[in-house]
């Protein structure tokens, strides 16, 4: 009898153990996480901080390797999400904007001042049916999306005199995402907008054959020290730049529900510490505007009067884009944000 039990404890042994290796089996040595940026933005350390938490969680069991500054996207930084379709790049931390050329209901964030430089009305669209729609539009897409993080409103900088009014962008030759939207946003101000990639751009700036660029403060203007080829700088919050943490649907799949809730919680866990660190000086203070100035920067904050003349003038491209986003969509945004504003009015443009 004796005999016996030590047979079958032993039999019950290499079966657990076949087992545990059949399970781990099913997981990928590394996992890819494609981030357009480098590790030091707060992009790129929501990124790092999403890995983090999945490897802690699952006990190591789930390794993701973070890809910077688009090492795994071929060409253009806006293929990013059809990798991402694909399965080449199993997670991302991507832009609206890099999605928006193959998801049109993206460019809904890049519609000329459409938030009033207001967190609180952004928030209100991402968490609510706007938000929620748009995630089953990624998950029909090929991609799950889990959590939204942030870049910030994007701001001007260049080499050659401060903007103040439309006219001042006249000829100006601005680096733009390759996105139709900017393209003819700048285009109306009389800018001449120069889609490239934002590697491409760095030497282009050094090189002076582009002159001025449109992009977060905290995100991308202070991380990557542009007081050093942009002396100019205004401060507009003419459109958001939200990123979404999303997984490919192929890789989603392959995860069991356990570790599916893992991901998720981690996914939103990270995202929201993202999106805190992305607005980290900009909400209610002056400090990311002090930071600018201390390092020699020309800072022009417009004021009410400003924005509505640069408003005006963007008009028409706003108008045209409506139906290409989706009149429903847009509509239940702006119910959204005007909702948001009566509720607690934001604190917007910094003081001078």
């Amino acid at each position: 009898m004796k005999a016996r039990w030590i047979g079958c404890l032993v039999v019950l042994s290499y079966v657990l153990g076949f087992a545990a290796v059949g399970f781990s089996a099913n997981y990928k040595p590394e996992y890819k996480m494609s981030i357009v940026v480098g590790p030091t933005t707060s992009w790129g350390m929501g990124g790092a901080k999403f890995a983090e938490l999945v490897k802690e969680r699952t006990n190591g069991r789930i390794n993701i390797k973070v890809y910077y500054s688009g090492q795994l996207y071929a060409g253009k930084q806006t293929n990013e999400f059809l990798l991402l379709k694909q399965g080449v790049a199993d997670f991302a931390l991507g832009s609206t904007i890099n999605w928006s050329p193959a998801v049109r209901e993206l460019n809904l964030f890049a519609l000329p001042f459409f938030f009033n430089g207001s967190y609180k009305a952004l928030d209100a669209v991402e968490s609510g049916d706007v938000g929620k729609k748009i995630f089953k539009i990624l998950d029909e897409k090929g991609v799950v999306a889990m959590g939204w993080g942030e870049n910030g409103f994007r701001e001007i900088t260049n080499s050659k005199r401060s903007v103040k009014k439309p006219a001042d962008l006249n000829g100006l030759k601005i680096r733009v995402v390759g996105s139709p939207i900017f393209i003819d946003i700048f285009k109306s101000l009389g800018a001449n907008p120069i889609s490239m990639n934002w590697g491409e751009a760095l030497s282009a700036f050094q090189a002076g054959t582009v002159d001025g660029q449109e992009n977060p403060v905290t995100g991308i203007i202070i991380p990557y020290k542009l007081w050093q080829v942009n002396k100019y700088c205004t401060f507009w919050n003419y459109v958001i730049d939200p990123l979404i943490l999303a997984v490919s649907k192929e890789t989603w799949n392959a995860f069991d529900a356990k570790n599916q809730a893992i991901i998720r919680k981690a996914a939103l866990d990270a995202a929201r510490w993202q999106k805190k660190s992305a607005r980290e000086g900009l909400e209610g203070s002056s400090d990311s505007l002090n930071i600018l100035k201390q390092n020699g920067m020309d800072v022009y904050v417009l004021t009410a009067e400003d924005v509505k003349a640069f408003k005006d003038k963007v008009k028409p491209v706003y108008d045209r884009w409506v139906p290409e986003i989706g009149a429903d969509l847009v509509q239940a945004a702006e119910k959204a944000v005007q909702s948001a504003e009566r509720k607690a009015p934001a604190k917007r443009l910094p003081k001078k």
